[in-house]
């Protein structure tokens, strides 16, 4: 399902780091996301609600450039 905050997001599941793109066009990388973490926001109704239940504030951020 579509997200109103979350643009697009990739796992790179050998170093359990999650990039996530905003619709703002902010880019950040979360390290540490468990595989199951991201798996459940994949299938999550609302995955702008999940982020910030389950990863935001949670995992040691990056923003990117």
């Amino acid at each position: 399902m579509p997200s109103s905050v979350i643009r697009d997001f990739a796992y790179d599941p050998e170093r359990h780091s999650l990039a996530v793109e905003f619709v703002s066009g902010r880019r950040y990388r979360y390290d540490g996301v468990p595989q199951r973490v991201v798996e459940a926001m994949r299938a999550a109704r609302s995955r702008g609600q999940y982020f910030n239940r389950y990863i935001r504030d949670r995992f040691a951020t990056t923003e990117l450039d």
